[in-house]
């Protein structure tokens, strides 16, 4: 998922407690290695079926490589990251 999450990476995430949506990053289990865990976006969803994508699309195996997911293989759900407060603008105090 590089630039987005880098190998080695820690993230909190959490069982789905949503529906999916589209620009949501997922884990799921490789549908042909259920030894491996794969860390990805999904990038369209039709009624129970997601597909998903890595961030670096030319390295990634992902749903055009195995097809697309039940959203029921969803193990768990990254959440996205609150934006960060506005920064405090100051001004040197004269006097």
């Amino acid at each position: 998922m590089a630039p987005t999450y880098r190998p080695g990476e820690r993230l909190t995430a959490l069982r789905p407690w949503r529906r999916v949506r589209v620009g949501d990053v997922v884990v799921v289990r490789d549908p042909r290695d259920a030894g491996r865990w794969l860390l990805k976006r999904c990038v369209a969803r039709r009624a129970r079926r997601i597909e998903v994508r890595g961030d670096n699309e030319a390295a990634s195996t992902d749903s055009r490589d195995f097809g697309p997911l039940d959203v029921a293989d969803v193990a768990y759900v990254v959440p996205r990251p609150r934006p960060a407060p506005a920064a405090v603008r100051t001004t040197p105090h004269e006097g």
